[in-house]
């Protein structure tokens, strides 16, 4: 993070580590930006990410996370710019880089009239595997989660975690090169979240590629091999959490974040809250 003259460089410079991983990049966006109306959400984004990196995508709610995920992914046409998919332009050729792709979405939608092993054949089919082999990855799969006994059952009364299982069985479905992971722990349980998090760790030495969307940085700090710091759509930080934390001078990453995204005093904040929760604001002046 240091230059030569012994000046700090600027953290989204950085030409992120290579050297010493597989140097195939998995992930480029080259100036990608969207705009919705007035609203710039993502302001010309250039970055790469290698084969085999977990990297950790933050910003605060509204920094241009989800907005980013979906245009990676062929959800959302950008308003300028490219996103390559294993050196593939999505929006040239979104068919051939979705096959390379699972996406666990922030919004947990999935079709809630069809059972698990439905809609995880149905899947399996959208992205070429045979019924059969489909189907036997879904047995596996559901058995794995726990919730195999729930196979034959629709999904509509199905809790939070349960339909995130099922989220999460889609995108590793047909052995994607490359996972778009929006919230993947949101209703999860403490084992499964477990599971999941020494799984990525474990496909990722493999040579799988996980972007990794969450606001859980307990968590990022120990699986991310890298963090991207987003806020009002513009890369504020780059590196991995040490590299953060000595930019910031903080002694966590959650302290570097806040640095980082936050211009307003959140002490202040949290006893204005308590103050006008307790009344003891209105307490306070009726004395006076």
């Amino acid at each position: 993070m240091d230059t030569t003259d012994g000046q700090r460089s600027d953290p989204t410079d950085l030409d992120f580590r290579t050297d010493g991983q597989d140097s195939v990049v998995a992930i480029e966006f080259r100036g990608l930006a969207k705009s919705f109306g007035d609203i710039e959400a993502v302001q010309s984004l250039d970055l790469k990410i290698p084969r085999g990196q977990i990297c950790g995508y933050l910003g605060p709610n509204g920094a241009g996370k989800t907005t980013t995920v979906k245009m990676a992914t062929g959800m959302i046409s950008p308003t300028s710019g490219t996103a390559l998919i294993n050196g593939i332009d999505i929006a040239g050729s979104p068919l051939k880089a979705k096959l390379m792709v699972g996406v666990v979405p922030e919004t947990g939608a999935l079709y809630e009239n069809l059972t698990p092993i439905e809609y995880l054949t149905l899947v399996g089919r959208l992205y070429h595997l045979e019924s059969d082999a489909a189907l036997e990855k879904a047995e596996e799969f559901l058995r794995l989660f726990g919730i195999a006994d729930s196979s034959e059952r629709m999904m509509t009364g199905f809790s939070r975690g349960m339909r995130q299982k099922v989220l999460i069985s889609a995108a590793l479905l047909h052995n994607p090169d490359i996972l778009f992971l929006d919230e993947p722990l949101a209703g999860l349980d403490a084992n499964t979240a477990l599971i999941l998090k020494e799984l990525l760790r474990e496909l990722a030495s493999r040579g799988k590629t996980v972007f990794y969307c969450s606001h859980i940085l307990e968590v990022v700090e120990k699986v991310c091999d890298r963090v991207v710091i987003l806020n009002r759509g513009e890369v504020v930080a780059d590196g991995d959490v040490d590299e953060l934390k000595e930019m910031t001078h903080r002694a966590s990453l959650e302290d570097a974040f806040t640095e980082l995204t936050s211009e307003d005093d959140l002490g202040a904040i949290v006893k204005a809250f308590s103050h006008s929760i307790t009344g003891r604001a209105r307490e306070a002046g009726n004395e006076q």
